[in-house]
């Protein structure tokens, strides 16, 4: 029997829904930290669908394998991760318990960013002694804004190779963002000039490749040993120090415990300052640009 015209109607109807859904369907991508969120939304567009395992208010070395986080990885495509251990503590059970072949090591949906570039501050031995060290060296690229443009172009690869289709599209997302990066990297130099020789103390290495890129001078850690708290005897030694050569500023990111910092601030008169550490960090800072131009904005106040 000839269907009816309501029947027809009704075909197309449905075939309106479940067409678009398989033609227009995003390509699911799970970063393990807001940076690589925020690159991966900029390079992929619309063409992808991006979720952070981490916040901005968390440390991304101690972060649970949660069974929400394993039904992310378990349904995505492709996974954006720091590497040289940052993740040690998590990723692996993440990848095993995803159960998705996608993601695993050495699989095209398996993304690194520290794999994209050199490193810094590589340990010339391995000792637990040491503190938490990272074997292959400091994972905070996302600091360095020419690493950055390396990971960029590396990842952007990638995703011409996973959604082949949407190749053309890739290429131009990325020479977008070469261009913007590239005339942002002036802006920022320009801004940052007068911190050049700039004294500052830190928690944890978190802000090596900033400081590097800047040419600020580190005069002292927070931490003893790289992931131990700072001591009452060691904040002792760093405010003795700065009696000798008094530096400009102690420097935080957003989600760690300042007690020490204020400690030490209180005691020593040296002015505390908090940055957001990625993405989030800040209400200013929405996007890996802004990260940038927030960071900086506040790091001129150093005199």
């Amino acid at each position: 029997m000839p269907m009816s015209f309501r029947q027809c109607q009704t075909i197309l109807f449905l075939l309106s829904w479940l067409i678009p859904s398989v033609a227009f369907a995003k390509l699911d991508i799970l970063a393990c930290e807001p940076e690589w969120q925020s690159l991966a939304e900029l390079l992929g567009g619309d063409k992808v669908d991006v979720k952070s395992a981490t916040t901005a208010f968390q440390d991304p070395h101690h972060i649970e394998a949660r069974p929400s986080l394993i039904v992310k990885a378990r349904n995505s495509e492709l996974i954006f991760c720091t590497g040289a251990e940052l993740e040690i503590g998590w990723l692996p059970l993440l990848l095993t318990k995803s159960s998705n072949y996608h993601i695993q090591k050495n699989q095209i949906g398996y993304f690194l960013a520290s794999d994209q570039v050199e490193l810094i501050e590589k340990p010339a031995t391995l000792d637990r002694s040491q503190g938490d060290v990272h074997a292959a060296g400091n994972p905070h690229v996302h600091w360095d804004p020419y690493r950055v443009l390396k990971i960029a172009a590396a990842f952007s690869e990638r995703l011409k190779k996973i959604d082949a289709d949407n190749s053309e599209y890739y290429q131009q997302r990325n020479a977008e963002f070469i261009s913007r990066w590239s005339s942002s990297i002036k802006k920022w130099e320009s801004m940052a000039a007068p911190l050049r020789g700039k004294r500052v103390i830190v928690y944890h290495k978190n802000w090596s490749y900033l400081l590097k890129w800047l040419e600020v001078e580190v005069a002292g850690d927070l931490e003893p040993k790289p992931g131990i708290p700072p001591t009452s005897a060691h904040l002792a030694r760093l405010l003795s120090r700065t009696k000798d050569k008094k530096p400009d500023v102690i420097l935080i990111a957003n989600y760690q415990d300042d007690k020490g910092a204020q400690w030490l601030g209180k005691k020593s008169g040296v002015p505390i300052l908090e940055l957001p550490f990625t993405v989030g960090g800040s209400k200013s800072a929405d996007s890996l640009f802004t990260l940038y131009e927030d960071a900086l904005s506040k790091l001129k106040q150093i005199r």
